[in-house]
């Protein structure tokens, strides 16, 4: 098998380390291509290619993580990780176990774990590398990679919500939140929200939002009785689609170009988080991006009940 074959079977893995690390398609897609710089130019021919690429990628997006610490310390309002559509790394009988540490909810609470905490945990918990191997990618000690790890799993377990654990009451309770998104049932959408939901936007200035955290279903569903509508007017498309492995919608303009990715969590049978993804630098992989202020503009001049043709 040549370098480029070894490759190109394990980028499905290298990306999704990188993406688990870094909560970012582009800034991942990035690790794997330098990624594959370094191997291409290898004087000589690891042992395991596996274990050599994986080195690799998870040492750039360490270094990444770190500078990219700061920006988003500078970030304008919440940081929310770039929707993931599909995760490349497919393993059917984890399929579950692999939707969940790609969900929203963990990559942020990646967020509070140190770099080499974080690389420790994706490695081990997530795609299950032995300590050696591990210890032979972060470089440290076994012992440290096991310190490592019971302090990311501490972390992560304190963070960690309550999500029903049926998969299929999810899908069905997403479904009737976003039926009543296309018909504009603010009634029924506010039916399906906890009382202590939470709504999060993340614009990083670059798009019209709501608000940075909203919190509690009256003041959500207030938003959503001022947002729909415009949706619904502006002749917008919800299209329910899996986002980060999470029951959730991409948000489009009457053109088909992308507005909005948003990510559903649920708890014991309502809405307990909402979180959209409206910043433009966010959304460019998932399709053409649309201008977010002048579909806004163009749904405010729409008279109610109007729904402009194609």
């Amino acid at each position: 098998m040549t370098r480029a074959e070894e490759f190109e079977e394990l980028r499905p893995l290298l990306f999704s380390i990188a993406y688990r690390l870094l909560g970012s398609v582009s800034e991942a897609e990035d690790a794997v291509q330098e990624t594959w710089l370094r191997y291409q130019t290898s004087a000589t021919r690891p042992e395991s290619a596996k274990v050599f690429l994986s080195t690799v990628v998870t040492r750039i997006s360490i270094d990444v993580l770190r500078s990219a610490r700061v920006r988003r310390e500078e970030y304008a309002g919440p940081w929310l990780p770039e929707p993931l559509l599909t995760d490349p790394y497919q393993d059917p009988a984890r399929s579950a176990e692999l939707a969940d540490s790609l969900s929203m909810a963990a990559l942020l609470l990646l967020e509070r774990l140190t770099p080499l905490e974080r690389a420790v945990f994706v490695l081990r918990e997530v795609f299950a590398f032995r300590f050696p191997e591990i210890a032979s990618v972060v470089g440290r000690s076994e012992a440290a990679c096991h310190q490592l790890a019971v302090r990311a799993r501490r972390h992560m377990a304190a963070g960690r919500a309550r999500f029903a654990a049926d998969r299929e009451e999810r899908e069905r309770l997403a479904d009737r939140f976003f039926d009543a998104f296309r018909e504009g049932n603010v009634e029924g959408l506010a039916e399906l929200l906890a009382a202590d939901v939470t709504m999060v936007g993340d614009s990083g200035g670059r798009a019209p939002r709501f608000a940075p955290v909203i919190q509690g279903a009256g003041n959500v569903a207030r938003v959503l009785a001022a947002f729909v509508p415009l949706v619904v007017r502006g002749a917008g498309v919800v299209e329910a689609r899996q986002v980060n492995g999470q029951p959730g919608a991409i948000l489009r303009d009457r053109r088909g170009q992308v507005l909005s990715t948003w990510v559903l969590d649920v708890l014991d049978g309502r809405v307990q988080t909402i979180r959209a993804v409206n910043n433009p630098d966010k959304l460019g992989h998932v399709g053409p991006v649309a201008d977010a202020w002048a579909a806004l503009a163009e749904a405010r001049r729409a008279p109610r009940g109007h729904r402009p043709a194609d």
